[in-house]
This record gives structure tokens, C-alpha cells and sequence, in this order.
């Protein structure tokens, strides 16, 4: 999705100076659509793993569990892959994420 607006979702830094954080590695954004169906965490699977939430990176489209998962698939693959942005992939929320920017914001 190049071109697209970026909205602020939540700080995930603080605003400084009445400036809030900016991404900058939206250039990396080439899927933003959810596979459907959407199985589950892809490495969690493997294994026989559980998750509590899903994450989709937005650089390859891979689907991993969150940091709250007790594996964390999707921030490892952001370090070992170097793609920075992963968006929710729970019903009703539109947020995305990236790690290298620290910086949460919606894609419109």
C-alpha cells in the first residue's frame, strides 16, 4: 500500500515538542490484506504451540504470534527478517506496528 494517509493509533512513543512519532519505513509496506482464512500463528502451528494474539508483517504477509504470546513469533521474525511493520490481525482492529520506529498508526 504505497501512498496511502498514516493516522496515529496510540502512542507507543511520547509526542515531543506537539509532533507525534512518524514511521518511517512505510516505503517496506507491499501487503496489507489479510489472508483468508486466516489459519493462525504460522510457527505456533508447527510446533503444536498456542497464541494469544495474531500479527501479520506487511513487508512478506507471513502471519506470527504477538508479544504477549508465550513464543513471540512476530517480533522475532522482524528481527531475524529486518521488515519493520506488522499490522493486527484481530477482527476489529486496524492498527499497525513498527518495531524499528517504535511507532503504532492506522493505514487509511
Amino acid at each position: 500500500m504505497r501512498g496511502g494517509r498514516v493516522r496515529p493509533a496510540f502512542a507507543a512513543r511520547a509526542v515531543l515538542d506537539g509532533v507525534p512519532p512518524v514511521c518511517s519505513h512505510l516505503d517496506q509496506i507491499t501487503v496489507t490484506e489479510l489472508p483468508d482464512p486466516l489459519v493462525g500463528c504460522e510457527e505456533c502451528l508447527k510446533t503444536g504451540d498456542r497464541w494469544v494474539h495474531l500479527r501479520m508483517c506487511l513487508t512478506c504477509g507471513t502471519v506470527r504470534c504477538c508479544d504477549s504470546s508465550p513464543n513471540r513469533h512476530a517480533s522475532a521474525h522482524a528481527r531475524e527478517s529486518g521488515h519493520p511493520i506488522i499490522r493486527s490481525a484481530e477482527r476489529g482492529e486496524d492498527w499497525s506496528y513498527c518495531y524499528q520506529d517504535d511507532v503504532a498508526f492506522v493505514l487509511s
